[in-house]
């Protein structure tokens, strides 16, 4: 077996691993990269299939780029999310040929043997994988971490006897020096949010990525110990209801103290409307737990809104207030390519 990193090692995002061997050929992710002025790599139509971990752009983005005839395994909550990160952010569904996948179930790409593993990761439905051919055996963590409400996953994969034995450990080392200690787990970050804003009389903003589930749920949870509301865009609410194939316990636009803010139903309501067979009647429930703008400008300090770096400063503007909480639940580098407001935090 053939291994070669084509992205992912000197840069964040942009992940891509080619595998082959003499018949056949596979790519782990087809990711976008973030780093400006990346160099993109290219994927010919000779190749049996690829496998995507996660439904984040820096895993998936470019593959509405490549031949439609190569087929795409993903699993089923991922293929869902993919499409509404490609809709929401302006694209159309995605065309390609999807195979889905479950945990644990093993199945075959030409010379190849493919076995899913579930991850704790701040994105859903996030797998590593062993990939085994020619008496050879690679793992493939994708994104994972050990510290979230899923961390016994990560406990469950290194007591796993089929893990103990493999040849090669491909593994990304993003965080590795990064110091956890403020937040060594998602408790910690739930409780942070609760002190943040529980007795502080400014409005308060999330700043986090809609497929981020574990920050979600503990903005979530944070409003109902301080009694506020949590306020999500469109965007967010669609992909709480996606959850629901997976999870009863996560929150969504009909629990109590959820409602969907108004204030920028015009675009993301117009990508509903032309992707009708895709949302059903998501386009028509949006409208029964909507906030507008009035109701939080008249009390704002009622109300903690999990919201994108381009529509904080509109919010703050419509309200007209000069102070606000906001935390900022992202990767930092974000913070040099997106976020331009002048508000501090």
């Amino acid at each position: 077996m053939k291994i070669t990193v084509q992205k992912g090692t000197e840069e964040i995002g942009g992940s891509c691993v080619k595998l082959e061997t003499e018949n056949s050929v596979i790519y782990l992710d087809y990711g976008t990269p973030l780093k400006e002025n990346s160099e993109q790599i290219q994927i010919d139509s000779k190749v049996d299939g690829i496998l995507i971990s996660h439904p984040h752009q820096d895993h998936f983005g470019e593959i509405e780029n490549i031949d439609l005839n190569i087929p795409i395994y993903c699993g089923e909550l991922s293929r869902e999310l993919m499409n509404a990160t490609k809709i929401f952010t302006g694209s159309s569904v995605l065309k390609n040929k999807f195979e889905t996948f479950k945990a644990k179930e093993r199945f075959s790409i030409g010379d190849f043997n493919i076995t899913p593993y579930l991850v704790d990761h701040s994105a859903v439905d996030a797998y590593a994988f062993l990939v085994e051919a020619n008496n050879k055996r690679v793992l493939y963590s994708g994104d994972f971490r050990a510290n979230g409400r899923k961390s016994k996953l990560f406990d469950i994969m290194i007591k796993d006897n089929d893990l103990k034995d493999v040849d090669v450990l491909l593994m990304e080392g993003t965080m590795l020096k990064r110091n956890n200690d403020d937040f060594p787990d998602e408790k910690s970050v739930e409780d942070k949010m609760y002190k943040t804003i529980k007795d502080n009389n400014q409005i308060s903003f999330m700043i986090g990525s809609s497929q981020n589930i574990d920050s979600i749920v503990s903005a979530y949870r944070a409003c109902v110990k301080a009694n506020k509301t949590f306020v999500i865009d469109m965007y967010t609410a669609w992909i709480l209801e996606k959850l629901k194939l997976v999870s009863k316990s996560t929150p969504n636009m009909n629990w109590g103290k959820v409602k969907v803010i108004k204030r920028f139903a015009g675009s993301y309501y117009q990508k509903i409307k032309e992707n009708k067979d895709v949302f059903k009647n998501f386009q028509y429930e949006i409208f029964n737990n909507i906030v507008e703008i009035e109701e939080i400008k008249n009390n704002p300090f009622d109300y903690f809104l999990k919201v994108s770096p381009w529509h904080i400063e509109k919010i703050l503007n419509d309200i007209n207030v000069n102070d606000a909480n906001i935390i900022y639940s992202q990767w930092l580098g974000y913070l040099k390519v997106v976020f331009s407001t002048k508000f501090n935090f």
